[in-house]
């Protein structure tokens, strides 16, 4: 199932930037398939220890048989929670993946994928409550806007939005074919690439992804010891720009008490090589900063 479920991005460079002590303690946020967390444990050695997050209950189903591999099922936001029970006052290094996986898209039923006859659902943690249809049925129409416009960069976002009022006060709309439908009478530009940004858009919202992001960046300067990695992959504007300020310590993104040394003056692109093998990896953006 791993190698069907989710091809970790930029492999190699992750880990050089990620791991300076192979008998350090590793916080992986985003498990997924195990992809990054097995690289990890390579690097490691028997004192090494491995504590990895995710919310996807699928996601468990991938864990190794490690006894240095601790994995939680829980949203990263939560980090620091879990690692205070754990009795770990900090790590060496901090490793997220940004990306939703393989194996989520290509489960039909989860509603991620615009090419599926599923419900509007997008959650990853499929024990929440907000779903893509409670965004698209009870969303104001500015709060649409907002969304289109800041996680889809979607250009004709007011247009959008309403017509999805129009139509939401006829019925609700709760299956992709329908809402697939209303989107088509206003698409602007390649019709898949306008689905791909609005459905990224509202995967988002339903997620509270970059909530999410903007909480484990501030804990990650608490958890991590004087030295310790932050390295982090986006495939987002909007969450490389948090990513980037935040290791720079721009006003209004970091914590004045800490500060972090910036590792990548620019992201780390994915080669043309492993974008020929993995078309995911086209969008990834690598940044690293070691805590000072």
């Amino acid at each position: 199932m791993t190698s069907e479920y989710h091809v970790p991005v930029l492999l190699k460079e992750s880990m050089d930037y990620l791991i300076d002590d192979p008998a350090g303690i590793y916080v992986d946020v985003t498990y997924g398939a195990g992809g990054h967390a097995r690289a990890i444990l390579t690097r490691l050695n028997a004192r090494g220890q491995l504590v990895a997050f995710d919310r996807d209950l699928d996601a468990l189903e991938n864990k190794e048989d490690d006894a240095r591999l601790r994995l939680v099922h829980s949203n990263f936001a939560f980090v620091d929670r879990f690692l205070r029970y754990y009795e770990i006052p900090v790590v060496d290094g901090v490793f997220a993946d940004l990306g939703v996986s393989s194996h989520q898209f290509d489960e039909m039923d989860r509603g991620f994928s615009y090419f599926s006859d599923a419900d509007l659902d997008m959650r990853m943690n499929q024990n929440q409550d907000r779903t893509a249809a409670a965004v698209i049925n009870t969303y104001s129409g500015d709060d649409l806007v907002r969304i289109f416009s800041d996680y889809g960069q979607i250009r004709n976002a007011k247009t959008l939005a309403g017509r999805i009022l129009e139509e939401r006060n006829r019925r609700p709309i709760s299956r992709i074919p329908e809402f697939i439908e209303i989107i088509q009478k206003v698409s602007r530009g390649n019709p898949i690439r306008y689905q791909a940004q609005i459905f990224q858009a509202i995967r988002i919202e339903v997620n509270d992804e970059i909530g999410a992001l903007r909480k484990l960046l501030q804990t990650s300067a608490k958890i991590l010891r004087p030295g310790g990695s932050l390295v982090v992959l986006t495939y987002h504007s909007v969450e490389d720009r948090l990513v980037k300020h935040f290791m720079k310590g721009s006003p209004g993104y970091g914590d004045d008490h800490f500060s972090f040394e910036v590792l990548t003056r620019k992201p780390v692109l994915a080669s043309d090589d492993e974008i020929k093998r993995n078309p995911r990896a086209s969008s990834a953006k690598l940044r690293a900063a070691r805590k000072k």
